[in-house]
């Protein structure tokens, strides 16, 4: 049990390094992926492909 909640804590913390990366490398290009509890929940458990979708879903908004 303290293995899978240690795991889980660890692609939550990688999921916020990786949204606050592409926030700081994408500012120039005005694409801001805000960092809160669905965009974090959304890249933890899809990973990439969850980063990639909320991006699309970023462009199909504006």
């Amino acid at each position: 049990m303290g293995k899978k909640v240690l795991a889980v804590v660890k692609k939550f913390i990688f999921a916020f390094l990786l949204l606050y990366g592409l926030n700081l490398c994408t500012t120039s290009l005005n694409v801001l992926i805000p960092i809160n509890v669905f965009t974090l929940g959304t890249v933890t458990f899809l990973g990439v492909p969850g980063l990639v979708s909320l991006i699309a879903m970023f462009f199909m908004t504006k």
